[in-house]
């Protein structure tokens, strides 16, 4: 139950908005307005989510740091039993095989955050790439000595969220490009194994959801 609590006690609300988004690469450009709602302001760990999803599948051993190795699925079923433990209704509704995955947008689970909250998370109202200088803020290729880090260790962004660059990427809820990936979803970050251009608030990349690498974990967000 402490990592319960430990959990509630690091979710941080995050006011409405708007944020405009760019994706090269599909040459797209749009804008998303943003409802209130909470993230945790750290990744999710090896502590918590071995407590919830009675797994260990991180190739860097240690409690405190992220998960990684997890696959978009298997992030999915961890918001789902960690909304159970917690007493909280299911965010993802999964078919028995895991082929179709919904939300319900009135469930209090759970979740992860889709492509635009993590932007607009990860640059806590400014408009720069990144919310400081990188060796403050991201465990990256030049400082990371090829490994992942315990949560916590570098410096917040100003809403008070870290490690949003750098460490490990992140599993967002989006697919990335429909017509042309099917259902591949989106990451963003960078993580331990980058160089200095991979970790910007504006990177965007994506894979199959069944993918799992040693530098991809998530964080946990709810709706408010």
């Amino acid at each position: 139950m402490d990592l319960l609590k430990n959990i509630e006690e690091s979710m941080l609300a995050i006011p409405k908005g708007s944020i405009h988004l760019r994706d090269d690469r599909i040459n797209k450009e749009w804008a998303a307005s943003i409802a209130s709602f909470s993230v945790c302001k750290y990744l999710v760990t090896q502590d918590i989510y071995q407590y919830a999803a009675k797994a260990q599948p991180s190739i860097f051993k240690g409690n405190r740091k992220p998960v990684e190795s997890v696959s978009w699925h298997e992030a999915v079923h961890f918001c789902n039993q960690l909304s159970h433990l917690a007493g909280y209704t299911s965010y993802y509704l999964v078919t028995e095989d895991t082929a179709v995955v919904e939300c319900d947008p009135t469930a209090n689970g759970y979740r992860l955050l889709t492509d635009a909250e993590w932007e607009y998370a990860c640059k806590a109202g400014d408009n720069k790439p990144r919310y400081g200088e990188i060796e403050n803020i991201a465990w990256y290729e030049d400082n990371s000595g090829g490994e992942t880090h315990d949560v916590g260790g570098k410096f917040p962004n100003k809403w008070g969220i870290y490690d949003m660059l750098g460490n490990v990427w992140e599993w967002c809820w989006d697919v990335y490009d429909a017509e042309t990936y099917g259902p591949y979803r989106i990451f963003r970050g960078g993580g331990w194994c980058d160089a200095k251009r991979g970790c910007l608030a504006t990177n965007r990349r994506r894979s199959h959801p069944t993918f799992q690498i040693e530098d991809l974990g998530f964080r946990v967000a709810r709706s408010i």
